[in-house]
């Protein structure tokens, strides 16, 4: 449904293809705005147009001169720079774009990591005080293959893996604390960061990361695993 708030791009290299009068006698009706892009400023849809976008004069790379080919290039590198101009024009955000473009590869790429992150009652958060006996138990059923380690003051002070457990085998394994094997300082994510970025820290750090905790300042507040950039289609 075309609106008077908006403006009509019509293109046509001749500017006088028959289907032009309906559209043209439409926007006259309703006060409509006209851009035309074409490649005669006599044509009738320059005359009509109250902007007119005119193309040079080129010839078609059809060999008999008739196929719309050069022309229809034009156009759209015409088209490509308008939209580029409207969007820096509107400030356009990654987050409009995510909005209005949310599907197929182009949507993948502009997922965020809290678009697929776990949160909540998901996180597998310890204290540094638990035994190793209770570790096993915890990330069995929290099913990460890792637990986050979080002080009294809710912190993230490190993490352990299932990596970690195989390194650690000794045996008096269950009677340390899981503070004794943990690894400090990990590496995190904050929940703005595009997914294929904490993807590339996972697949760059030479470490086998499968998981990466989300944190705002040093509180974890979610958890991206490998598996769920797998399911989303960007791994």
């Amino acid at each position: 449904m075309i609106e008077p708030a908006d403006v009509v791009l019509a293109l046509s290299n001749s500017g006088e293809a028959p289907e032009l009068s309906d559209i043209i006698a439409f926007c006259r009706r309703f006060d409509i705005k006209l851009i035309g892009m074409t490649a005669r400023r006599d044509s009738t849809l320059a005359r009509q147009s109250d902007v007119v976008l005119c193309l040079p004069p080129v010839e078609e790379a059809c060999p008999f001169g008739m196929a719309p080919t050069t022309s229809t290039t034009l156009m759209m590198a015409w088209g490509d720079a308008l939209a580029i101009a409207l969007l820096k024009m509107h400030h356009f955000s990654k987050d409009q774009y995510k909005l209005r473009h949310p599907g197929g590869k182009l949507g993948k790429m502009m997922l965020t990591v809290a678009d697929l992150m776990h949160s909540g009652d998901e996180l597998p958060l310890v204290s540094p005080d638990i035994k190793m006996a209770d570790v096993l138990v915890e990330m069995s059923e929290k099913g990460f293959g890792c637990l986050g380690i979080v002080d009294a003051n809710g912190d993230l002070v490190g993490i352990f893996t299932d990596g970690d457990l195989r390194r650690s085998i000794t045996p008096d394994l269950l009677n340390k604390k899981i503070a004794d094997v943990m690894t400090v300082n990990p590496k995190t994510v904050t929940a703005d960061m595009g997914a294929l970025d904490a993807l590339r820290i996972m697949n760059t750090t030479g470490k086998g990361i499968t998981g990466l905790f989300v944190v705002a300042g040093k509180k974890p507040v979610g958890l991206l695993h490998l598996h769920d950039c797998l399911r989303a289609g960007i791994a």
